[in-house]
């Protein structure tokens, strides 16, 4: 994944990091999926307890094991786009 120094993700980060500051947590579907989110930011969550921002853009505390859900159709996508660029 991207660590945000290519180009055209430090736009996305700025992003991301704008709506964790608002702490905008969702409830959603984040349990029904596995979702993509730079490692770097999962760690810092497990230290922290801040909630980290998935690229199709839920917002969660990460505490469940990915590999026991699906991964999320939207994440897949836009990762898939910026892997390609």
């Amino acid at each position: 994944m991207a660590d945000g120094t290519e180009g055209g993700t430090g736009v996305l980060d700025r992003e991301l990091e704008e709506l964790l500051q608002q702490e905008q947590v969702d409830e959603g579907d984040h349990d029904r999926y596995s979702h993509y989110v730079q490692k770097n930011k999962i760690l810092t969550s497990a230290l922290s307890g801040k909630p980290v921002i998935a690229l199709c853009g839920k917002v969660w505390v990460p505490g469940r094991d990915p590999e026991k859900f699906p991964v999320c159709p939207t994440c897949k996508d836009i990762y898939e786009k910026l892997r390609d660029e």
